[in-house]
């Protein structure tokens, strides 16, 4: 049984009626030096579209040494559905530019060996741009092998050679309480990540800021560190055992899932949500926040923007940068977004008994 031939860049020249040299211009969109008439260009695709013919990839790279793909090298990435709106933001922005992303899961704390591994391995295959994601807010040091074009995305690299892209961690923090100071609070807690990543002390940062541009002193005895999981929330029972004047009315919890295991603390002392108790959360995590009863109001955290922005810059695009401001360390921090649902209220003495207007 004979095999169908697959078409070439010489069928389709043929088909249009146009030289080789004018097919290949049009169909790698190459412009420069080289005028096409649109008519000429539109036949030529035309033909092309007929006679299904697509480009030789391979034997592309191995004239340019490069192919049109993106090195996306991750630690957990693609595995949880928690950061996967970076990696799906990513591949739809590279198609819109004609590339592939060539992802590489290595799962969580990965060895620097393996990961270098990775990278050569795909500079071995003509990558000739990398991103280096990471699943929540880190810093990183950078694997060998990466050029300097590389572009770390949730993660910041240390050294200050490459381009990081993070989320506003302050900013968002700082709106969020920002958020309970106007529905009135004055006594607001802070749960916060015992591990002490990058992402907590800029969310502290934040919460302090909202604070003092209120007039509000930070209480110490009203900060307490726990697990970032859910049951770290019910550490909120130590909060609520305090006699009613040093009692917080609001809680800024550090993720959606210490809020989760708050809800849990506070109904376990009869008390209700937002009526007795506002509770706030910050990531807008997938089947948690908006599942709560009440839906919680927590900030958003822009992965796809970050996504998109990173295959913007590794390809040099024109105006990534335009409305985003890079500080000096080469570090990007796009703003989450405030999502307002109905966890917050204005406060009660007492645990229900209105305090009385000022």
């Amino acid at each position: 049984m004979a095999t169908t031939r697959r078409p070439t860049l010489k069928d389709v020249a043929q088909a249009a009626g146009v030289s080789t040299t004018t097919a290949s211009v049009v169909l790698t969109n190459r412009r420069e030096g080289v005028r096409v008439p649109d008519a000429t260009r539109h036949r030529v695709q035309q033909a092309a579209e007929d006679l299904g013919y697509r480009p030789n990839i391979l034997a592309r790279s191995l004239r340019t040494q490069t192919t049109r793909t993106i090195g996306f090298v991750s630690d957990e990435v693609t595995t949880t559905p928690f950061a996967v709106g970076m990696l799906a933001a990513a591949q739809d922005e590279a198609a819109r530019h004609g590339y592939l992303l060539f992802v590489v899961n290595l799962g969580p704390n990965a060895p620097l060996a393996l990961q270098e591994q990775a990278i050569d391995q795909l500079a071995q295959h003509q990558v000739g741009h990398f991103i280096y994601g990471c699943m929540y807010h880190r810093v990183v040091d950078p694997p060998a092998g990466l050029p300097a074009d590389a572009v770390f995305l949730n993660c910041e690299a240390s050294g200050g050679r490459h381009r990081s892209i993070v989320p506003d961690e302050r900013q968002g923090a700082y709106e969020v309480v920002k958020e309970l100071i106007e529905a009135g609070h004055r006594r607001i807690a802070f749960l916060d990540d015992h591990r002490h990543p990058p992402a907590s002390r800029l969310r502290f940062n934040g919460f302090r800021a909202a604070l003092a541009e209120h007039g509000l002193e930070y209480e110490p005895a009203l900060h307490l560190e726990t697990t970032p999981f859910v049951r770290g929330g019910l550490v909120l029972s130590d909060l609520i055992d305090l006699p009613d004047e040093r009692r917080p009315s609001a809680v800024f919890c550090y993720n959606d899932r210490i809020a989760m295991g708050a809800y849990r603390a506070a109904r376990a002392r009869g008390l209700r949500v937002p009526e007795d108790l506002s509770i706030v959360g910050f990531d807008d995590q997938e089947f948690i926040a908006s599942e709560l009863d009440p839906p919680l109001t927590t900030v958003r955290l822009p992965h796809r923007e970050m996504g998109r922005l990173a295959i913007q810059l590794v390809l040099d695009e024109p105006g990534a940068l335009d409305d985003v401001p890079e500080s000096e360390d080469g570090v990007i921090r796009i703003a989450g977004e405030l999502v307002r649902r109905d966890s917050v209220a204005e406060p009660r003495g007492a645990w229900g008994q209105r305090t009385p207007s000022s």
